[in-house]
């Protein structure tokens, strides 16, 4: 199993988004190790996905990132994603 995250973006912060972006950026690397696999924005700019390999380290993403902590996130999700390669 993996673990998705959605983010949903709070429009109201769009204008912000340059300037938490590097630190949200910044903690990626430390989480690459732990278990995050993917990362990145949705092309309408709507919001975010991630997958990672176990729950407890995506919410630990969630928790301190500052796309979260600064508003820059309106809601989030994780789900629990029973992943299946197609040949």
């Amino acid at each position: 199993m993996k673990y998705v995250v959605s983010y949903e973006a709070n429009p109201d912060a769009a204008g912000r988004i340059v300037e938490v972006y590097p630190r949200h950026a910044a903690r990626i690397p430390e989480f690459v190790p732990r278990g995050l696999l993917m990362i990145g924005p949705l092309s309408d700019r709507s919001g975010v996905l991630a997958i990672f390999r176990d729950r407890e380290t995506a919410q630990a993403f969630i928790d301190g990132d500052p796309f979260v902590t600064e508003g820059i996130v309106a809601s989030w999700s994780i789900k629990e994603w029973a992943e299946s390669l197609v040949p």
